[in-house]
């Protein structure tokens, strides 16, 4: 699938633009602050998915403004296609002309991954960031894990809760056998859903990876599980734990307590991986994740990679910009220099929020 234009007015600093892109990669310079992550994200909104900066969507309306419009028109499934975006309080979207109920149901069609400078994060923090990582991409491609995840953090909340009355009434113990039940049960198919996606990025990781390094290095990831695959032996991992957990009044096992363990040639990347390394590892899974994406629906997403450039090396530069093939890339950078090397593709300035073609 490819954009084939897009129009922004009022959104972030964006008054009003109009920009038709290539087919193949899209660079976006300019100095900070002009806007260049906002037309990213603006891009992204048409997956249906939230900023991935994190912000409501009232703050995406230029100040002054009361509503934000995006329009693109993109093809896919063989034909031209449309879309429109309002962001006021909250968004509203039309389809092919056809409005939708909740902009969520955007989903599967414009189909997209984003790599901004926070996703440097999946390397550097906790469990937790890679925990989500793993979910948001699932969630993109089956859309039952989303009541998967709903029921586990309920029922899981819902034990935590109990855990601090249970030593002094032990009539809760029925009640909290319903909520391990309930626990074991679906933490078992999320356990399988992750296992098997993480199965499918190693398919990609250690090639992308190693075309960042010219086959240097090795990049593999691996699921580590505090549970099970089996709802049944799951319990009683949850059974044996329930003495501990009342103590910490936490649960202690679980999806909510696994990690993805990323390694560079079996070592660990976060405590000995360079800057450039764990960049290129972060880099890497994003666009493991999308090709992921590809080989389950038949379609290519976009690729929007944001201040991607910097503590890059000119080798890893340049495979980014000429080596990311068969599919639509924006890139945003500072430097105009960064993109010297680009083969083809299109170059677009980015100043005081307007978009103009070189």
């Amino acid at each position: 699938m490819n954009i084939k234009n897009i129009s922004i007015n009022n959104f972030r600093n964006i008054h009003d633009i109009l920009v038709e892109p290539c087919d193949a990669v899209n660079v976006i310079y300019g100095e900070n602050a002009q806007g260049k992550t906002n037309f990213i994200e603006a891009i992204w909104l048409f997956t249906g998915a939230k900023s991935f900066r994190g912000a409501r969507d009232s703050e995406l309306v230029l100040s002054g403004e009361t509503a934000a419009f995006l329009k693109t028109e993109f093809y896919l499934d063989n034909r031209n296609q449309d879309c429109e975006i309002k962001i006021e309080k909250k968004r509203s979207a039309v389809l092919n002309g056809i409005p939708l109920q909740s902009v969520s149901q955007l989903a599967g069609n414009i189909c997209a991954i984003v790599f901004s400078p926070s996703d440097l994060n999946l390397i550097t923090d906790g469990p937790a960031v890679r925990r989500k990582f793993l979910d948001t991409a699932i969630c993109q491609l089956y859309p039952a894990y989303i009541d998967k995840l709903k029921t586990y953090n309920r029922a899981l909340a819902q034990r935590n809760f109990v855990l601090k009355d249970l030593k002094y009434h032990s009539e809760l113990f029925n009640m909290v056998e319903v909520f391990e039940n309930t626990i074991a049960n679906v933490g078992a198919d999320i356990i399988k859903y992750r296992i098997r996606y993480v199965e499918r990025l190693n398919e990609f990781v250690p090639i992308i990876y190693s075309g960042f390094t010219c086959g240097k290095e090795n990049l593999k990831i691996e699921y580590i599980s505090t549970g099970s695959r089996d709802a049944n032996e799951f319990y009683m991992i949850l059974k044996n734990s329930r003495k501990d957990d009342m103590n910490t009044l936490s649960t202690s096992v679980g999806p909510h307590r696994d990690n993805l363990e990323i390694k560079i040639n079996d070592m660990s990347i976060k405590t000995y991986g360079s800057q450039g390394q764990k960049r290129s590892a972060a880099l890497s899974l994003k666009l493991s994740e999308a090709e992921v994406i590809k080989s389950i629906t038949k379609q290519q997403p976009i690729a929007l990679l944001d201040d991607v450039m910097s503590e890059l090396d000119p080798g890893r530069q340049n495979y980014i910009l000429n080596n990311i093939n068969n599919r639509q890339v924006f890139i945003t950078c500072c430097d105009p220099s960064n993109i010297k090397n680009l083969v083809g593709g299109k170059i677009f300035r980015m100043q005081d929020g307007a978009l103009l073609n070189e």
